[in-house]
């Protein structure tokens, strides 16, 4: 067996602390350092030497790889750190907090040839992975509508001082995911509309978000967020993904429809005519196979991988970025009341090269 890959912990909390426990449950893994200039507890609890900085943990030395957790504004600055440093790493969501710094952190990557990759973990959820196999193959059809909803309501402790200002807010912190996640499943999003609203919490960002979205097959999509809510759909709450979140496993957060058929998910609920396909006849339904595993334990396998220099990203920087750029559409759309268009990101990446958005 190889020796267990050296990862450092940048940032030490909710996410971070997350990470640490699919490192201790990975034989392949070993976290060995941890950089909070606040949050010495998780260093205390797992044995990692502590730093007070991301730079002391790279000048320290002793990692094969890091995981960056830290706040959303600087993921940015931190990843090109560690690029300095020749480290690969496993950045959090989002990528980062504009577009412009996105294409910075792109280029640097692409100079550098150091491997990273985006946390999207639902991307490696094995259910999302069952539902892109059930759409790729056909059976539904072509995809005309989709709904996505993401309604929660998150405790007051949890925002804290950089959760309340711009870089922050559901759309970033949040609806990220689910946009990444549709893109994945329906293709590209080309144009946005939405609403945003700070009624609830009166923060400077918004805790509540409604958007209209078209994909580049012409299907037409809406997802509806708010973290400010009491509701049971959400893909933390349905998919049972996190140990954190209390589970609602009935009940589904997405709703794919397509010409042949369609699909609810994480659910994997498929609806079809047997025979005579309009609605003069009952539909039936199916549940394709649910395959076990979670999606950080897989990612973190796959990071492994990446790091070794043994596996192209799943979710690449300019890949995460397009998913940015539907967050970035969003909120001009909020703001002007206008159909946004999501800025492309063209890179040189070999492993983009089939998804450069001219």
């Amino acid at each position: 067996m190889p020796t267990p890959l050296r990862i450092g912990l940048i940032g030490a909390g909710r996410m971070g602390r997350s990470h640490a426990i699919a490192i201790a449950a990975n034989p392949g893994a070993e976290l060995v350092a941890i950089a909070d200039p606040v949050d010495t507890t998780l260093a205390a609890e797992t044995g990692a030497r502590l730093h007070d900085s991301h730079a002391a943990l790279l000048e320290h030395g002793g990692v094969d790889a890091v995981i960056i957790a830290n706040p959303n504004d600087q993921h940015v600055p931190t990843t090109l750190d560690v690029l300095s440093a020749g480290v690969p790493a496993l950045l959090e969501k989002p990528v980062g907090i504009d577009i412009a710094e996105v294409r910075r952190l792109a280029d640097a990557v692409d100079r550098s040839g150091v491997p990273v990759l985006v946390g999207h973990h639902r991307r490696h959820h094995p259910l999302i992975q069952q539902a892109h196999h059930a759409i790729g193959s056909g059976s539904l059809g072509r995809v005309v509508a989709i709904t996505a909803l993401w309604l929660t309501r998150k405790q007051d402790e949890y925002f804290d001082g950089w959760r309340r200002r711009p870089g922050a807010g559901v759309l970033l912190i949040n609806l990220v995911h689910d946009l990444d996640v549709l893109r994945h499943l329906c293709g590209e999003i080309t144009a946005i509309q939405a609403v945003t609203s700070n009624a609830v919490r009166g923060f400077e960002v918004e805790d509540t978000a409604g958007l209209l979205l078209e994909f580049e097959s012409g299907a037409i999509g809406t997802l509806t967020g708010s973290d400010a809510v009491t509701a049971p759909w959400g893909w933390d709450q349905n998919a049972g993904d996190d140990p954190q979140f209390a589970e609602q496993p009935d009940q589904p957060s997405y709703f794919i429809a397509g010409t042949h058929g369609s699909l609810t998910v994480p659910k994997l609920q498929r609806w079809t005519y047997p025979g005579q396909a309009d609605w003069r006849a009952p539909l039936t339904s199916d549940y394709l196979t649910r395959p076990r595993g979670g999606s950080l334990q897989n990612q973190l396998q796959h990071f492994i991988g990446v790091a070794r220099h043994q596996e192209a990203p799943i979710v690449s920087v300019a890949d995460a970025g397009r998913s940015l750029a539907a967050v970035e559409a969003a909120q001009s759309a909020a703001r002007t009341r206008t159909r946004a268009t999501p800025q492309s990101i063209a890179v040189s990446h070999a492993a983009d090269t089939d998804r450069i958005l001219a």
